[in-house]
């Protein structure tokens, strides 16, 4: 997300930092570049406008052209001005006073409300919450038929919605049931249409008049841009919308909608949705998102990430087998395993500072084939093999590759690589580095 804006930035600020000193010249001319860098992204023109003039404002002041790096001042002004459009702080779900709390999602037809119901709920379980999924989109029985599969997926349970039925009593139904079985909050995935229309809205408002919602959160797909941002202010308009959630960021290189929602309607945007897993949502922080956008990476996130998904015992555990240089092979797929849970490799990667210029070397490239490669090779090891691999001489590695459908150079590759590893890992038990398990799976 962001790739195309943050390389077309990043040249800017390339420009201006090999200047020795910089003149409003310098900074009028990279400002234009700038600019067309947000039109480009599909970011509103009032916000672009309004953007570039706060930045030139500062920009031409003492802060910059009396620095000693005026370049990397910009660079801070930039970062500054992308948290401010795109909201200052993080704003929460809004999960009221009462429980079971209701959340309403809305959006058209096509733009993942469904999807976003099962993220939501496993994000909300994650956060110690008890939530109940209710399908109130009536007229679609494949809607319904869709939550109920996302729901089994992650055992969150799904109200038995029927169709033909009036959605605010079915609403209103669950929201009874929820209350008796002891959930605190309800998710209601509502209907859609291809555009917005008085027959939505009504529908839509009936819901919200029944269940009197803690939070209601417009589902926009970020792929569509300004479109996105136009239907954000129409559901504002007739519904007084919470939030935002961005829908399918993984597959926005642009970013103009994320940049552009907070401004032109006034409500923030709560969570991005970045890939096509049910873990795949984030909380929305603008100063994170601005760090990404620039290269600067998303260190905060990447932690967040690490210690939801590793298990502390277990880090505990292989830090004592680290110690003892008892790091195995079936040690080394079981943190690869929880490597994959955080996401896709780019996707983790884009999160450590300078990636960026990384990603644009010329040999540089994420194949994600490699961890089913390196899994399926230590599948086809004995359990003594995986635990002493000095042992896998040259008719072992044929056997193992012929049972992981690999190579005897991927064999020996990963062999090569795990050696590695271990000799590195004694280099740090020799220099007493403290918590050595800990830092491997954090």
């Amino acid at each position: 997300m962001f790739e195309s804006l943050g390389d077309r930035l990043n040249a800017v600020f390339k420009k201006l930092k090999g200047q020795g000193r910089l003149s409003e010249k310098n900074i009028e001319d990279g400002l234009k570049e700038v600019r067309m860098a947000l039109l480009e992204a599909d970011v509103n023109y009032k916000v672009v406008k309004s953007f570039t003039a706060s930045i030139k404002e500062r920009a031409v002041g003492s802060e910059v052209l009396d620095s000693l790096t005026p370049g990397q001042q910009v660079v801070k002004i930039v970062s500054e001005e992308l948290t401010r459009i795109m909201g200052e702080r993080n704003v929460e779900i809004n999960l009221g006073a009462v429980s079971p709390a209701p959340i309403m999602l809305v959006g058209l037809q096509g733009s993942g409300k469904t999807t976003t119901a099962g993220k939501l709920a496993l994000y909300l379980r994650s956060k110690g919450k008890k939530p109940y999924l209710v399908p109130a989109d009536l007229q679609r029985p494949a809607a319904i038929e869709q939550l109920k599969k996302l729901g089994k997926e992650i055992g969150v349970p799904v109200h038995p919605s029927v169709s033909g039925r009036p959605p605010e009593e079915i609403c209103g139904q669950a929201r009874m049931e929820a209350m008796r079985q002891g959930f605190d909050v309800i998710i209601l995935d509502t209907a859609g249409r291809l555009h917005v229309d008085e027959a939505l809205m009504d529908e839509l408002n009936r819901i919200k008049r029944t269940v009197s919602p803690s939070d209601i959160l417009l589902v926009a797909d970020a792929m569509t841009g300004q479109d996105a941002v136009n239907i954000a202010k129409s559901f504002n308009d007739v519904l007084d919308i919470g939030g935002v959630i961005l829908s399918k960021m993984d597959g926005d290189a642009r970013g103009g909608a994320a940049l552009s929602i907070r401004s032109i309607t006034g409500k923030p945007i709560k969570f991005v949705g970045i890939g096509e897993k049910v873990s795949a949502i984030e909380a929305f922080h603008s100063d994170r998102m601005a760090s990404r956008i620039l290269g600067m990476g998303d260190v905060l996130t990447f932690i967040e990430k690490a210690q939801s998904t590793f298990d502390q015992e277990k880090a505990i555990e292989l830090e004592k087998k680290l110690r003892k240089s008892q790091f195995t092979l079936e040690d080394f797929k079981e943190q690869m395993s929880q490597v994959r849970k955080m996401g896709s490799i780019e996707e983790i990667l884009s999160m450590i500072p300078g990636f960026n210029k990384l990603k644009n070397m010329k040999d540089f490239k994420v194949d994600e084939k490699e961890f089913a490669r390196v899994e399926a090779i230590i599948n086809s090891m004995t359990p003594k093999e995986r635990t002493d691999y000095n042992i896998i001489n040259g008719s072992r590695r044929k056997r193992i590759a012929a049972g992981s459908g690999t190579t005897v150079q991927d064999v020996n590759l990963l062999l090569k690589n795990y050696d590695q590893v271990l000799k590195m890992m004694k280099k740090f038990n020799k220099g007493g580095m403290k918590n050595m398990g800990r830092m491997l799976g954090m």
